[in-house]
Parts: structure tokens; sequence; C-alpha cells
């Protein structure tokens, strides 16, 4: 009779280890909350691009991108880069900072992001340091991120 009032209890508790450890047990590709950051190793055309995400209940609920130069200036504030980018490629950075970090918020993955004509460079980067803010979320890493650059600057 103890024999089985013992096992009753062990079956149980096992049971109850199954179903409540189903129910917490994170998923694969489950992100974990947090902010996450990545950088651009260098600088190009005097910007250092950089990517700031929060993640909450497992999902991306707010992206900053953008870049600032050596003084710490921010790339999208610059009314003067705006006039002149806007006028040899039709985009500049106030707009495209603002679509890519709105696609990420849509879309929850950097593969899935549209390049925008004029600025696919930043576009490719911005995946870049995205895939790569992705990863550590899945872990819970917190450490800035610093993403090799393609060209550097001369």
């Amino acid at each position: 009779m103890k024999r089985h009032a013992i096992a009753a209890i062990l079956l149980g508790l096992l049971f109850c280890t199954v179903i409540c450890g189903c129910g917490s047990s994170k998923g694969e590709n489950e992100l974990v909350d947090g902010y996450y950051t990545a950088v651009m190793s260098d600088y190009s055309f005097g910007w250092k691009e950089y990517v700031t995400i929060c993640v909450m209940e497992h999902k991306i609920v707010s992206a900053e991108y953008n870049a600032r130069n050596k003084a710490g200036f921010i790339k999208s504030w610059d009314s003067a880069y705006m006039r002149s980018m806007n006028s040899v490629t039709g985009i500049y950075p106030n707009r495209y900072t603002r679509d890519y970090a709105a696609q990420l918020l849509e879309k929850q993955g950097a593969e899935e992001i549209d390049l925008l004509t004029g600025a696919s460079s930043s576009g490719g980067n911005f995946r870049r340091m995205t895939a790569a803010l992705l990863e550590s979320a899945k872990t819970g890493n917190t450490d800035i991120q610093v993403i090799e650059s393609e060209h550097e600057e001369e």
C-alpha cells in the first residue's frame, strides 16, 4: 500500500513537472526581454551607425536606428546633410532610419527588411546589425555588439 502511495505521489510530481515545464519553456527563437545595441566598427563618410532595440514579452517593441559623427552629432538631425543627400539620392537619413526601424517592428526579423533605393548601403548595415541583435536577444546577451564594417573610412 505504501509503495502505491509513493508511486502515485512520484507520478503526480512528474506529471506536474511536465505540465508546468511545458508552459514555461523558452522557445528556440524566443527573444529575451531587454535592451540590445549594435554599432558598426568604423565610421563611414564621417558617421558610425548604430541600432538599439527593446524586447518586451518576447517581441521587439521599439527600435532606434541612426548614426553619430565623432563629435556625437546625430545624422538624422543634420539638415545640411539631409538637403545634400536628398538632392542626389531622393532620400535622407531621417526618412530611411525611421523606415528601416518601422519595418523591423512590423516584420520582427532582419532578412525581411526591404532596402530603399539611395540608402541600400545603410540598409545592408541595418540588416547586419539587426541580425546580430536578434541572435543576442535569443540568449539575453546585452553586451554591445560591434559589427565589422565592410568599408573602412580613409
